[in-house]
């Protein structure tokens, strides 16, 4: 089973699409944790009525504690043998599970690329997994979502709470643990260009706390390693000079 973990804050203008993505796999054996953090808009409401129609959708509340804290929770009360991640502006295509299922034989992850689209669903760029051995293509992706993981091989990672830009950090932890990954020319996961996500401004603070976080994560990483780490920072530090 796979268990699709979405967190939830403010996205009703998005949700219903997401979760009927994901609903709507070819693999029958699916659960959905949607986890509200604190949400001030409709869209506990509307996570409760699927829940109340499906009994493969699954909800729980928290106070608001920010996307890290969501998705650890669902981490929690996951109980797939498979984990994907899905944020809530975001959504999947129908045979996403089914191409990821077929390629994980062997490994310990599935990773893929996206659809970049507009709120209308205007397709503006497709971002393919490049099936290359150089550093630029095997680490070009730090989004958690746009994978399948076999649980087992996540059980020790959680994502960094109270901080912007976590998602960098897991991909860093979970290149760091060794886990086995196989790249599929994939797009079907839907990346919506959010004008109100969290990262669509700058922050420099979290820019600042997050560069400090992979500083020591290079100082720790063996010498074998510490190339994923330090092609991280350059890329994340002229992400940031260019926003």
């Amino acid at each position: 089973m796979i268990s699709f973990i979405i967190p939830i804050y403010n996205s009703e203008a998005y949700l219903r699409a997401c979760i009927e993505s994901v609903l709507h796999q070819g693999t029958p054996e699916i659960e959905v944790i949607l986890v509200d953090d604190g949400s001030a808009d409709g869209s506990m409401g509307i996570a409760q009525a699927y829940a109340e129609q499906d009994k493969r959708v699954k909800v729980i509340e928290q106070a608001h504690a920010g996307q890290s804290a969501a998705r650890n929770k669902g981490l929690k009360h996951a109980k797939g043998a498979y984990i994907a991640f899905v944020d809530a502006d975001d959504a999947i295509t129908e045979d996403w599970s089914e191409k990821h299922l077929a390629a994980i034989e062997g490994v310990d992850y599935v990773q893929s690329g996206y659809k970049r689209v507009q709120d209308s669903g205007f397709r503006i760029q497709d971002s393919e997994v490049r099936i290359q051995k150089s550093p630029r293509f095997v680490y070009q992706f730090t989004s958690p979502c746009m994978r399948l993981y076999r649980k087992q091989a996540i059980e020790g990672l959680r994502f960094e709470e109270g901080m912007i830009y976590e998602d960098v950090l897991w991909s860093v932890d979970l290149w760091l643990s060794g886990a086995k990954c196989r790249m599929i020319e994939d797009t079907g996961y839907l990346y919506t260009v959010n004008p109100n996500s969290t990262t669509s401004s700058p922050h420099p603070e979290a820019q600042k706390k997050v560069m400090g976080e992979l500083k020591k994560r290079l100082l720790k990483a063996p010498w074998s390693k510490k190339t994923i780490v330090f092609y991280t920072m350059i890329r994340l530090q002229l992400h940031f000079w260019k926003s």
